[in-house]
């Protein structure tokens, strides 16, 4: 088959989650015989490591995310009933490009990643041909936002925040039903995203969870883990992501200090934001910022843990760090999505004084930590490798082009 991909950020290499999921997607589709041109858009100028992509796509093109100022979402929020995310990706050029991709070929899969890129779903009707739709769902994303301001509420320093939620989860949910009807399949992320997006009475919903390779995490020989590393890693200007570090700082670090007065929790990703800085500066925190790798770190980690309480998905995050070894803590939220199978190599720990118990007993406890750092390798392994999941979009296509 000839497919199109549209991504959000380019995919390798890959620097946030949607990245290592197409990633493994292109991988998947080219080891299958199939033949993509890939459009995207980049945060900042090419990484060399990126002309990998062009060993695996006809044509690569990728463009600058588009800026927009806070002055101008403000406005276009007052000003219009249309959700933020709608027009978060609004590019004149990569309409352009798409619309000449769309000209030049003849396509039999066009999908794209991501309720952004939704924006675009009129440009490509008007030039598909015959090609099907497929759109891959990262999030169910009105629900996120309801969850989002749930957890804004409980603070009236975060109210701002919550009013903006609010109201992007009503235009969310109407956005997110034209883009569920107007294509032929739809992936989710997981089984409780597909039951969310059901309820738009669109395309058929299909579950493929988020993937890696799982060999490219595996840790090499017999090397210790640092007993006093304890790491998180995301993108960190992330609302969920932010939230949780937070909330981690405020409600779970002052637990642990109270036995452990040296404990630190090191946050490796780009992107922090300022009110992590803050706490970077109070001591709270260690704040790596943008490295090449996690892996290094995640070799090295006696502990990985997850204080997330908003979300939506399979997060990578987790299957990254259970591959490489790392024993796990995290919450309900941050563990939804992963199989009862795999949840059995983490530890989940809802509420601050069970989080911060967990942490110390594992700390405490090297063979616990071997024990789970096994068991986590051998499910994720299992049920998460690109080579377990590719099937399922190979079947979606197959039954989309009636074969």
């Amino acid at each position: 088959m000839k497919i199109l991909l549209l991504t959000p950020d380019i995919p390798y290499p890959s620097q946030s989650g949607a990245a290592i999921r197409n990633w493994g997607v292109i991988r998947g589709l080219v080891e299958a015989g199939h033949e993509l041109s890939l459009l995207s858009f980049r945060d900042g100028q090419l990484d060399s490591r990126s002309e990998a992509l062009r060993d695996h796509c006809g044509e690569v093109i990728s463009l600058p995310l588009p800026g927009r100022s806070k002055l101008s979402r403000l406005g276009a929020l007052l000003a219009s009933g249309r959700a933020d995310m709608e027009a978060r990706l609004a590019c004149a050029d990569f309409s352009s490009q798409l619309r000449r991709l769309l000209g030049e070929n003849s396509f039999d899969i066009i999908q794209f990643s991501g309720l952004e890129l939704g924006g675009y779903l009129d440009v490509i009707k008007r030039g598909r041909g015959s090609a099907k739709l497929v759109y891959d769902a990262l999030n169910a994303e009105a629900d996120l936002q309801r969850v989002i301001a749930g957890v804004d509420s409980r603070q009236p320093r975060r109210w701002p925040a919550m009013l903006y939620s609010l109201a992007q989860t009503r235009r969310l949910r109407a956005f997110e039903a034209r883009i569920c009807r107007g294509v032929d399949a739809v992936i989710a992320v997981s089984n409780e995203d597909r039951r969310l997006l059901r309820q738009y009475a669109g395309a058929p919903i299909t579950v493929m969870a988020n993937g890696i390779h799982t060999a490219d995490y595996a840790p090499h020989g017999k090397r210790g883990r640092n007993s006093r590393l304890v790491v998180f890693t995301g993108k960190m200007d992330y609302r969920p992501n932010v939230d949780a570090i937070e909330w981690f700082c405020a409600e779970i670090l002052p637990l642990i200090r109270r036995r452990r007065p040296a404990f630190q929790l090191t946050v490796v990703g780009r992107n922090p934001h300022a009110r992590l800085q803050k706490l970077a500066a109070a001591g709270d925190i260690q704040l790596t910022g943008w490295v090449d790798s996690v892996l290094p770190t995640l070799h090295e980690a006696a502990l990985y843990l997850v204080p997330l309480r908003m979300g939506s998905g399979t997060r990578l995050k987790l299957l990254q760090a259970m591959a490489a070894g790392c024993p796990l803590i995290s919450t309900s939220i941050g563990a939804a999505g992963i199989n009862a199978q795999t949840r059995r190599g983490i530890l989940i720990a809802d509420e601050a004084q069970d989080f911060a118990a967990a942490v110390m007993r594992l700390l405490a406890d090297d063979d616990e930590r071997g024990r789970m750092s096994e068991l986590a390798r051998q499910q994720v392994g299992e049920h998460y490798d690109w080579h377990a999941l590719m099937p399922t979009l190979l079947q979606v296509y197959a039954r989309l082009s009636g074969g």
